[in-house]
């Protein structure tokens, strides 16, 4: 085998397949990066058991061949290499690897004994438009639980209606969803599955992302396609919670205020809850105010006022303010946000509205 690439494209290639290594596996071939090359092309695969991705990329192909190295040493060496020409020479038990006056010669593993990438055939699928879902997904992926007691919740519930695209993701403690409507162009069938919150930023995030992805579904994996990446995923069994039973049909009280204005005074009076994540918001509707505090034990008390334009009654109510933070951020409308109470023992309802349709529900929570 002999081959020659420009280390900026083996460089992202790595990048895209090393998310489907395992890091701390016994296995070396689980920690390995297979590369094949053949026909001006050079494929690369990783595999560890629950993620398999394939990548290719176009290069100078002088001996056709195939090998398997350790991706994390190879990973290493290419990020340290000038931006010139990598050459690749051997295979079978070496691997020389050389790019101007730098040379490196790595034990390989035998490629007869790597796994052939998975053969899908779809139960479904569906192609949608990799920009819009990327930002959708960056604004839910977060919520998901870190609990792996419960995999479910672990998932992003993806879901198309009446040509509208809707995410869901919950830890039980909140709930964010949002929603678009798909252009014309881009006609979307009615489907819904639920994919690993992770895995779904990861493919989204990939620098060889294309306008459109396409997105299957067979027995027991999710498969995603774009350009000459494949990124196939365990698929998570179970029906998702019905959080539409969750959202309240109406409220008592509805505060408008200032994204960034609420959030900066958010984070002032966060700096002294070194230990309690918990802070108290007063709704003034007479004084058309809102008041941000937070008193612990140990560092004291902050406060803070900000304007409001306040619909209904007065209320007072505690909630995580980390769990706050994280909504504002991800609010797609950074002028308003509408907050929508029923009582303060009952979840609080943030919303925004732009391109994306964004909701955002907190449990409350006990000083």
């Amino acid at each position: 085998m002999k081959f020659s690439v420009s280390q900026s494209s083996l460089a992202t290639a790595l990048s895209i397949v090393g998310k489907g290594m395992s890091g701390n596996s016994t296995i070396p071939l689980l920690s390995g990066i297979y590369i094949k090359a053949d026909n001006g092309m050079l494929e690369f695969q990783t595999n560890n058991l629950t993620i398999s991705i394939r990548h290719k990329i176009t290069a100078n192909v002088e001996e056709p061949g195939e090998v398997v190295v350790s991706g994390k040493l190879l990973t290493g060496i290419v990020k340290n290499l000038p931006d010139a020409a990598v050459t690749f020479e051997g295979g079978e038990r070496t691997l020389t690897i050389t790019c101007l006056s730098s040379l490196f010669r790595l034990n390989t593993l035998d490629a007869k004994d790597w796994s052939e990438f998975p053969e899908v055939a779809f139960a479904s699928a569906c192609e949608l438009p990799s920009e819009i879902l990327s930002e959708m997904a960056n604004k839910v992926y977060k919520v998901t639980s870190k609990e792996n007691s419960r995999p479910i919740l672990q998932g992003v519930l993806l879901s198309a209606h009446d040509n509208t695209l809707r995410l869901v993701a919950t830890d039980s403690y909140r709930l964010a969803m949002c929603e678009t409507y798909a252009a014309s162009e881009s006609t979307v069938d009615d489907f819904s599955l639920i994919i690993p919150g992770t895995v779904f930023h990861d493919v989204l995030t990939m620098p060889s992302m294309t306008e459109k992805i396409l997105i299957g579904t067979t027995a027991n994996q999710i498969v995603f396609s774009f350009g000459t990446t494949t990124y196939v995923s365990r698929k998570t069994e179970g029906t998702y919670p019905d959080y539409r039973q969750l959202l309240p049909k109406t409220y008592a009280t509805a505060v408008t205020v200032d994204t960034e204005q609420f959030l900066a005074a958010l984070r002032r009076v966060a700096t002294i809850a070194t230990t309690m994540p918990i802070m108290r918001i007063d709704i003034d509707a007479d004084g058309q105010m809102m008041k941000l505090s937070i008193n612990t034990r140990d560092q004291g008390e902050s406060t803070e006022y900000i304007p409001a334009s306040v619909e209904g009654s007065s209320m007072a109510l505690s909630l995580n303010h980390h769990y706050v933070a994280e909504c504002l951020v991800s609010a797609p409308d950074r002028e308003k946000i509408l907050i929508e109470l029923q009582s303060p023992t009952l979840p609080t309802v943030f919303k925004s509205s732009d391109k994306i349709n964004y909701l955002y529900l907190v449990m409350p929570s006990l000083l």
